[in-house]
């Protein structure tokens, strides 16, 4: 049975119609199709990841669980672009503690969507999201060859957390996802190849910076990657993506400033510019390597007047509108 077909849909897609303008005014809302076998080819497909478990379990401000639909809900009245061919594949929900089985139940649609040839956008939920998003990737990917796949993350968090208990029992949450695949690729006899940019020295401890280096992670601090830093942020992009051959691209919401982006569990105190987040977006489509890619943290919860659902649909967009350049 397909695994899109038990995904919920809570969403009604509705906004502005500007029947004046005919064709040219289309908006998502107006084209925006439920997933059928004859319309996901080459078609960019949103996943909700409804779950609130790997934010509670890591002790956070709780309510991301809603952030799909919140950012659905800006995206209905978004004018059409260069993406034309696009497919709400619904949410996977979590139902009360069980992340695990939504990761897995994440992990076997986002692999179902790349079968069809399918860009999927994956929207969060906490940054457990990852976890699930890369389990499809590498479904996708298991009868490669050890595939080299680089994971780019925009993200104030390594998320390279520990979670043992006394008894040495490992529970995932929010901050674990990317030790997680690192573990998951050393079984697999796959390199480990992630770049996390944006990392703040003031939210992450010594034993985190330690373990990146031990997983030999490429990684930039906030406060390089300033507007007239972007040339070298760019390079450093550039050298990754030519080292791999299949990049997933994740973004945490709270690698952006708490100014542009108040919607998060732990918004950052600098951050990084949304033009910097855009241009590293925007070089990770170019590298033409590209296969799915998600948005976590938005809790519409602490969002302000719309402004982080406005910036978190802004991103999905402008994901969907450059990839959609690249199927043409």
């Amino acid at each position: 049975m397909s695994t899109l077909k038990t995904l919920s849909h809570t969403h009604h897609w509705h906004g502005r119609i500007d029947a004046v303008e005919g064709a040219l005014g289309t908006r998502w809302h107006q084209i925006m199709q439920m997933p059928t076998s004859d319309n996901l080819n080459q078609a960019i497909a949103l996943i909700g990841f409804n779950c609130d478990a790997g934010v509670a379990r890591n002790h956070g401000r709780v309510g991301a669980a809603k952030g799909a639909d919140a950012v659905r809900a800006l995206l209905g009245g978004m004018p059409v672009h260069e993406a034309t061919r696009l497919v709400d594949a619904g949410n996977v929900v979590c139902e009360n503690d069980d992340m695990e089985a939504a990761q897995a139940t994440l992990s076997a649609s986002i692999a179902e969507l790349l079968a069809q040839n399918t860009f999927p956008i994956a929207i969060g939920g906490g940054h457990e999201i990852a976890y699930g998003t890369f389990g499809g990737l590498a479904l996708h990917l298991q009868n490669k060859t050890k595939p080299r796949i680089g994971i780019l993350n925009l993200d104030a968090h390594f998320d390279l957390r520990l979670n043992e208990n006394e008894q040495g029992v490992f529970r995932g949450h929010s901050g674990t996802p990317f030790r997680q695949i690192a573990e998951d690729c050393a079984a697999r006899d796959w390199d480990f190849n992630y770049c996390c940019l944006g990392v703040s020295r003031y939210a992450n401890t010594h034993a985190l910076f330690q373990r990146a280096n031990d997983l030999n992670v490429i990684y930039c601090l906030d406060e390089d990657m300033g507007l007239l830093q972007r040339a070298e942020v760019l390079q450093k992009v550039l050298e990754f993506t030519q080292s791999i051959d299949y990049l997933y691209l994740t973004i945490d919401l709270d690698v952006l400033p708490a100014s542009v982006m108040p919607a998060v569990s732990a918004p950052a105190a600098r951050g990084v510019a949304l033009e910097i987040v855009e241009a590293v977006v925007d070089a990770a489509i170019d590298s033409g390597k590209l296969l799915v890619a998600d948005l976590a943290e938005f809790n519409p919860t602490y969002d302000i007047d719309h402004q982080g659902a406005r910036v978190a649909a802004r991103l999905v967009a402008r994901l969907a509108n450059r990839m959609a350049k690249q199927f043409s």
